[in-house]
């Protein structure tokens, strides 16, 4: 009796060596998923129609939720330029030191990555608000609310630190945890931001669109692989 080949792909060919399954993730595919979503937040915000106006509904429940106007400020402060830059400046500095201690080749372009994506916040959210023009919360004056240059400012920095972290960090757990606690922290200040009637949700939804597409580049010069996991290996 004539056996018949099994066609079905090998799981140990594409099985890392840790023995756990891992999806390959395109970036290319991430990033226009990004664009395509940043575009339709973009038009919504500019345009005058039933998202914009759901969006304003929005808007007025969180203003009126029960977190106190102290804390929200507190929160939408932590987007501010001058306490999310530094902290980017402090980890480039650390990272840019352990790197070259180490003798890795091109130590300096992750942390130079880093800086260039945070300085094309200003850059692309400027003309971007210029050109939107939508106006601001009740008690804003003027327009040139969308994106949200706070929101960009807390993603890129906090998230731009947490990519320049990671190689650094053996723990899984403890890259998991600054993972979740950077989303957590830019997650508090787009919050802080509605509450304090400093912006539309659209507005910080479309910086983390924004943001998202900036920090996946970072992503790309940053992963392990193009370190060759020097970073990694015990001293």
């Amino acid at each position: 009796m004539t056996s018949i080949p099994d066609r079905r792909p090998s799981q140990s060919a594409s099985a890392p060596e840790d023995g756990e399954r891992r999806v390959v993730v395109r970036p290319g595919w991430i990033l226009g998923v990004l664009a395509v979503l940043f575009g339709l937040l973009t038009w919504s915000a500019a345009v005058d129609g039933h998202v914009r106006r759901a969006d304003e509904r929005l808007a007025g429940e969180i203003r009126d939720s029960r977190l106190p106007a102290g804390a929200a400020e507190f929160l939408a402060d932590l987007g501010n330029v001058a306490v999310a830059v530094p902290v980017l400046l402090a980890v480039v500095v650390y990272v840019s030191w352990r790197a070259r201690r180490a003798g890795l080749p091109r130590w300096w372009v992750p942390s130079l990555a880093a800086l260039v994506a945070m300085a094309a916040v200003p850059a692309l959210v400027v003309p971007l608000k210029e050109t939107v023009g939508r106006t601001g919360p009740p008690g804003m004056a003027g327009d040139g609310y969308y994106p949200s240059g706070h929101t960009a400012t807390a993603a890129v920095a906090y998230g731009a630190a947490v990519l320049l972290l990671l190689p650094w960090l053996h723990s899984r757990y403890r890259r998991r945890e600054l993972v979740i606690g950077c989303l957590v922290l830019v997650a508090a200040v787009s919050f802080g931001l509605v509450r304090r009637g400093y912006h539309w949700p659209l507005d910080v939804a479309g910086s983390w669109c924004l943001s998202a597409m900036l920090l996946l580049g970072l992503a790309m010069v940053t992963s392990p692989s193009s370190s060759n996991d020097t970073a990694r290996q015990p001293k």
